[in-house]
């Protein structure tokens, strides 16, 4: 008898398969028809502090010349925005039997403090944490940019007893010390990686665009290199993997990478949501293959420390590594 369960952040799951945070996730229904297809736990779609800013300002046509009117249609919608959200939380939970997790996305981590003790009132069973600055100013080292993801940490294990789960970006100095530094600190799980918009230059009309939203195999390759090494360099912490998942051997390669858990979107977006079961009965398949009765069986099976050749997930020099082909 084969047993897909595994647990993250925590949590227990009746498989590794979460869908991530998207407009895959923006609704009851669409939680449920995600549930009903197999999904382990689904990541409600992020609410952004930069979008309920943009609305405050669409409110308002942009004009502030009125601060108690700006100040009070500000509060008003920020809100509303959050009540829905947790609405959404409530909802969802009494609709399916899967995890339900929470994700904002936060700029300034003192103002989301306080809506973090309402999501766990609302009854999400973790909270995913986007935090994320484009490391551009001149005059503050690495270090101080990585403060915020540890401070802010410390500010919501303080308030809340619920599992928090962090996104990360690849774009760390050490990434295998942040890491170590959120395990120690208390972070229930991390997610390798968190993908953010891109701009692209659009040569005729001479305008600012955005790349490619949506993820492609190729991008698994640093999300495995990663998921190896933590594995083995920071023992117990749990990893989900995100980007470029996009069928079974993608996802089982992760899992013997050491991630507990992987995350759809893109390929869901593109193949629809039949393809969770699709995933499934392909990682079950190459299971009975294998020999393998259980995720336990196999995860980690080809992390850093157990394969022959550890350096092998080091290797960054593309010619050096490639260079007898001709």
């Amino acid at each position: 008898m084969l047993s897909l369960e595994t647990t993250y952040g925590g949590l227990k799951l009746k498989n590794p398969i979460i869908v991530g945070s998207s407009g895959l996730t923006n609704s009851v229904d669409k939680i449920v028809n995600l549930a009903s297809k197999g999904a382990g736990a689904v990541i409600i779609k992020s609410l952004f502090e930069e979008q309920i800013m943009y609305e405050v300002s669409k409110t308002l046509n942009g004009g502030h010349n009125y601060p108690e009117s700006y100040e009070y249609i500000a509060e008003y919608v920020k809100s509303n925005n959050i009540k829905n959200y947790l609405n959404l939380i409530t909802e969802a939970k009494n609709r399916v039997d899967i995890p339900i997790i929470a994700s904002i996305n936060c700029y300034e981590g003192k103002k989301w403090v306080e809506f973090v003790k309402e999501i766990a009132k609302a009854g999400a069973d973790a909270i995913e944490i986007n935090i994320y600055y484009l490391p551009v100013d001149k005059n503050r080292s690495s270090a101080d940019y990585e403060e915020v993801y540890f401070t802010l940490l410390a500010k919501l294990k303080k308030e809340v007893n619920l599992p928090i789960i962090y996104k990360l970006g690849n774009q760390f100095t050490n990434l295998t010390a942040v890491a170590n530094r959120l395990k120690a600190d208390g972070v229930a799980g991390i997610t390798l990686f968190n993908r953010f918009y891109e701009p692209d230059i659009d040569i005729e009309r001479l305008a600012l665009t955005s790349s490619e939203v949506f993820s492609t195999p190729s991008e698994l390759r640093r999300v495995l290199r990663w998921i190896a090494i933590i594995h083995d360099k920071v023992k117990g912490l749990e990893m989900s993997a995100s980007t470029g998942i996009h069928d079974s051997k993608g996802a089982i390669k992760c899992l013997l990478a050491g991630a507990s858990s992987v995350q759809l979107c893109s390929t869901i977006y593109k193949n629809g949501v039949d393809v969770i079961p699709q995933i499934l009965q392909g990682i079950e398949q190459w299971m009975e293959r294998k020999n393998f009765h259980s995720i336990k069986d196999f995860k980690g099976l080809m992390s850093y420390q157990q394969i022959p050749d550890p350096a092998a997930y080091e290797r960054s020099q593309f010619m050096k590594h490639f260079s007898n082909l001709e």
